[in-house]
């Protein structure tokens, strides 16, 4: 079983920045990929980045390349996300998740920060 802890949500301007955090434990195997999901009241939840525990190849969804960069510190077990040039569109709750094999299905999830972009 693996267990994910994100933070790092708030309240920002439109156009600031936020770095998100995800340490996960309990495995002692890293999952094989890591990604940042977010849901957004009354819409269907987005995979916005994900990261590979081996490699680093990383995705992103196209409403965020060139803002969002995905990161990982294997030694600490966290991936980040760097989130910049914030606009309220990207007001959601964040969610971290993983994998066993494969970049899906994602079956270990963690409880989402919350990003709060205003005008």
């Amino acid at each position: 079983q693996v267990q994910l802890i994100e933070s790092g949500g708030g309240y920002v301007q439109v156009g600031g920045s936020l770095r998100l955090s995800c340490t996960s434990s309990g495995r002692t195997s890293s999952p094989y990929a890591t990604g940042w999901f977010r849901q957004a009241p009354g819409e269907e939840r987005q995979l916005v980045a994900a990261i590979a525990s081996s490699g680093g190849a990383t995705h992103y969804a196209d409403s965020v390349k060139g803002r969002f960069t995905i990161s990982r510190d294997t030694a600490k077990n966290t991936v980040f996300l760097e989130m910049s040039s914030l606009k309220p569109e990207d007001t959601a709750l964040y969610l971290c998740a993983a994998t066993r094999e494969g970049w899906y299905p994602y079956v270990y999830w963690g409880q989402g920060t919350r990003v709060t972009v205003s005008s």
